[in-house]
């Protein structure tokens, strides 16, 4: 699994002209699932993010989580970070999960940080979504469970 973490002042967003979710400070979390990402991979993305330590403390260093600020997440559904761009100039996609089982991943990650105690709130699987933020830094890193 893979997730393009952002850290965010503020982020939504909105299919067909309609919000659809909204957050404030915390981080936009884009996450695309792989076709031999397993419920491991789950797992470990969830405890990583949850545990990410991209927040400034007093001394204006990265040292906190999304828990320690009371920070929230939006998840969104991105099947082209699977994208495969070594030939050509098209990307491919099939290295990307089915729908349903990439969803279910998806969902179930959502639920994983949940758990933790993270407020999260999601976009919409399968939607032409546009995600608007204000990135905080900005402060971009890209996680892998591979």
């Amino acid at each position: 699994m893979k997730a393009l973490i952002q850290r965010a002042k503020k982020a939504s967003v909105s299919v067909g002209g309609g919000l659809v979710s909204e957050i404030d400070r915390g981080l936009v979390a884009l996450i695309g699932v792989a076709e031999n990402d397993t419920e491991d991979d789950i797992a470990r993305l969830s405890k990583k993010i949850a545990a990410l330590r991209i927040f400034e403390d007093s001394q204006r260093k990265m040292n906190l989580d999304i828990k320690a600020i009371k920070g929230e997440i939006l998840s969104v559904p991105q099947f082209t970070l699977c994208a495969d761009t070594r030939k050509g100039n098209r990307p491919g996609f099939d290295s990307a999960a089915e729908p349903e089982r990439a969803k279910n991943y998806w969902q179930k990650l959502n639920a994983l940080l949940r758990g933790e105690g993270i407020k999260v709130k999601e976009g919409v699987f399968g939607a032409y979504m546009q995600v608007s933020l204000v990135n905080d830094g900005p402060v971009t890193i890209m996680l892998d469970t591979k």
